[in-house]
């Protein structure tokens, strides 16, 4: 029987067949679901590594599973998984809600190894390498902010880190969006309505979406109305709003919510940007695996 936050048995039967059966020396792994549910233990409680219960096994075997797997995309190919299993059955709801948050990245989150040449000069410029990570500052100090776009449960289908003092990354959202077929096909890459609220009130980002013909449910800032009706006829008609399908929008605030449930997402603690952007897609394959096994 699982225990407080670990897999259950059904969804460990879903990912248990996908994991990889030998390590890269040919030598078998030790037991995934001992491994797995400590990461999930460190991700849920925030603690240092080396705090690992015992009945984990070893912390060490632990962390280095975690990277080895978000270094070889296993973790990126698990939560793909679910998702094309989810939409060959109808599950995914493709009215597609974007949102970012920001979240405060721990001390020990700063001070990633800076490359350099053989000699050890040369370093990379402090602001570069944080950038790199998704650092950013701001007033509350060093920060990341998780972009995502989640379906109509709320689930996660694109995430996107960058500093968190950086504007919208809705291209890179919209383009992360990739669902893959369980058969011939191209991937899903293409919702049928994408809600945002005004941060995404652009130019840029409804041109975008017409240009791939998604419709978009985005309310026009109060100085981008003022501008249009300044200039009256040459304003040009206000950008289409409905305002019931927009009375969804918090789908997306709520599946912020049950991530920021693990403490190690709500704050960074991982020096690395693509650790940390790994501990949320397990998160994510969490609320996937939950939804679909109950």
């Amino acid at each position: 029987m699982a225990g407080r936050g670990e897999l259950t048995d059904a969804a460990w039967r879903r990912i248990e067949p996908l994991l990889p059966q030998v390590d890269g020396r040919g030598r078998p792994w030790r037991d995934h679901r001992q491994v797995v549910n400590g990461v999930l233990w460190r991700l849920r409680t925030g603690a240092p590594w080396r705090d690992l219960p015992d009945r984990f096994g070893p912390w060490q075997t632990v962390y280095e599973r975690f990277a080895r797997w978000e270094a070889d995309g296993t973790w990126a190919r698990l939560l793909e998984h679910v998702q094309v299993r989810d939409d060959a059955v109808g599950r995914v709801e493709w009215t597609v809600f974007v949102d970012s948050t920001i979240n405060r990245a721990h001390q020990h989150a700063v001070g990633s190894r800076k490359r350099g040449n053989v000699n050890g000069d040369e370093l990379e410029d402090p602001g570069r390498s944080q950038a790199r990570q998704a650092l950013g500052r701001s007033r509350g100090g060093l920060t990341t902010k998780v972009h995502l776009a989640v379906d109509g449960r709320g689930l996660p289908l694109s995430i996107v880190l960058t500093p968190g003092n950086d504007a919208t990354a809705f291209g890179q959202v919209l383009d992360g969006i990739r669902t893959p077929r369980l058969g011939t096909g191209r991937p899903r890459t293409t919702p049928d309505r994408v809600l945002g609220d005004k941060a995404y009130s652009s130019r840029s980002i409804r041109h975008l979406l017409r240009r791939r013909g998604i419709a978009a449910t985005i309310p026009e800032r109060r100085d981008q109305a003022a501008n249009r009706h300044r200039r009256g006829a040459l304003g040009g008609r206000p950008p289409a709003f409905d305002k019931v399908t927009y009375r969804d929008r918090n789908v997306v605030e709520r599946c912020f919510a049950r991530l920021q449930q693990f403490r190690a997402i709500a704050t960074r603690f991982d020096k690395l940007g693509d650790r940390y952007r790994a501990g949320v897609a397990l998160a994510s394959l969490i609320l996937w695996l939950h939804e679909s096994t109950g």
